[in-house]
């Protein structure tokens, strides 16, 4: 048996009152893996959660994650790899990649920098925090039947998640579900199991979640996590500021040292500037060679982009 339900030592899943206020953000910002692709963002309670699901097919430091296409290869691997479903580039595009567990915990992280992979105990906040394992899935489901076969029974995605139906690999290497179940890893080892890990399913004919332990050969959906707080992200970004306004020579820029930031500034026609990074050592701009003007300035990070007006004198 390849999939088994977490026994009785899992946690328990709080429900939350119907008069608790929920906090669903979509942010502008948008993250970048190391292959180019590009992701939003949503902030779900104190989490902020990639808006799509992983589609990267090189870890971090470059290196290629092996894309493998046959059944008898993938069911006997013991190290990270990725695949299309049905071995078709175009659905990966859609539904993002499946990944064995292998790929998850490799040390040189699937995620784009700054974010990580899912963990257990961010899934059981998440599904908390969103009322439990009854009406998550349906709080967190694309809505429509464009992408989930059938009804789509209880999608409202009023959470921004866009939970997509990707299917899954089993550990044979039969590809299995598209379009009528999402299923996404996250990085704990399933306890007391070895070579099984934990992950999260949710079907077409209903709003519920549910969480059961799979053999690290399965290929599955991944989610990155932030790895700052949705609230740490606001405050962060509350203390971006850039003084004096107007300026003349420099822009000193409160709150560079906690966020490293990529400054760019533009003129009013588009043009590109000035551009700097700055860090702990460096949270000053020279604009003196910069004639008198109006100028804009874009502060960005893997975590927020904000824009902001200045005049040189």
């Amino acid at each position: 048996m390849n999939n088994i339900m977490k026994p009785n030592m899992k946690k328990t899943i709080l429900l939350f009152a119907a008069f608790v206020s929920l906090t669903f953000q979509n942010h502008a910002q948008t993250v970048t893996d190391i292959d180019g692709n590009t992701y939003t963002t949503v902030t779900i309670g104190t989490q902020t959660w990639l808006g799509q699901n992983l589609n990267v097919s090189r870890y971090n430091n470059g290196d290629s994650i092996p894309n493998i296409t046959n059944d008898t290869t993938w069911s006997n691997l013991t190290t990270g790899a990725y695949c299309d479903y049905n071995n078709i580039p175009g659905n990966s595009t859609i539904y993002g990649k499946l990944y064995n567990h292998y790929a998850l915990t490799d040390p040189r992280n699937l995620c784009p920098i700054g974010w990580h992979v899912s963990t257990e105990d961010e899934w059981i906040t998440l599904v908390a925090y969103l009322g439990g394992e009854t009406v998550a899935g349906g709080k967190l489901k694309e809505t429509g039947t464009t992408h989930w076969l059938y009804f789509n029974i209880g999608a409202t995605n009023e959470t921004g998640f866009t939970a997509l139906p990707g299917g899954d690999r089993t550990y044979d290497g039969l590809f299995t579900k598209l379009g009528e179940v999402g299923t996404w890893w996250n990085s704990t080892a399933y306890p007391g199991t070895p070579n099984y890990s934990m992950n999260w399913m949710i079907g077409n004919f209903g709003g519920d979640i549910g969480e059961e332990g799979s053999i690290n050969t399965y290929g599955y959906s991944v989610r990155c996590v932030s790895n700052i707080s949705g609230i740490e992200q606001k405050t962060h970004k509350a203390r971006i500021e850039m003084y004096p306004n107007p300026a003349c020579d420099r822009i000193t820029v409160d709150g560079a040292a906690e966020n490293n930031l990529k400054i760019a500034i533009y003129n009013v026609f588009g043009e590109l500037m000035l551009q700097r990074e700055l860090n702990y050592q460096i949270n000053e701009i020279d604009i003196s060679k910069l004639p008198a003007g109006m100028y804009i300035i874009k502060v960005s990070n893997d975590y927020l982009t904000e824009q902001k007006i200045i005049i040189k004198e």
